[in-house]
């Protein structure tokens, strides 16, 4: 449960770099000169790279849903395979969401410009943030666990770090 709980900070995390970046851009970037285009929102890689960036975001989403629904399948009739059908759920949506945050905390910078940088904007935050609260929780032992799981089977640990 508590993973669950981190990954959904992760995801939460990742939709605030992604809101903000959404706002910054349409009210204060400029266009990079190239495009053709009045506003950066009309720019369209940066068009391109929003796109990118939600599906991203959607993704981490829905394994964050789909783990929640495991976790709830797992208390409704807990043995040993459902447990560690939702301990993989959980760290499968952990192990997503944690390079989103990551990606997205920067991502913001990329799509928004140099001006987004500044102190005064605060959204070095979202980096930061997500930088640090990954760091806490290395996603490598997920992916291992979820390796041995798809491929032979072997569940994964049952401790409050998968």
């Amino acid at each position: 449960m508590a993973q669950a709980l981190h990954a959904a900070i992760d995801v939460g995390i990742a939709g605030g770099a992604f809101a903000d970046a959404a706002e910054f851009v349409r009210t204060r970037s400029r266009p990079w000169g190239e495009a053709g285009v009045q506003a950066a929102a009309d720019d369209p890689l940066t068009i391109q790279r929003f796109g990118e960036l939600a599906v991203r975001l959607r993704a981490a989403e829905a394994l964050l849903d789909k783990a929640g629904a495991a976790l709830d399948a797992a208390r409704a009739d807990l043995d040993a395979d459902s447990a560690a059908q939702a301990s993989i759920a959980v760290a499968t949506a952990k192990a997503f969401a944690d390079g989103v945050a990551v990606e997205l905390g920067s991502a913001l910078f990329e799509v928004s410009g140099t001006r987004s940088s500044l102190a005064e904007t605060n959204l070095h935050r979202h980096w930061r943030n997500a930088r640090t609260h990954t760091l806490h929780d290395p996603v490598r032992w997920k992916i291992q666990h979820i390796g041995r799981y798809v491929l032979n089977g072997t569940r994964p640990p049952r401790h409050g770090q998968i």
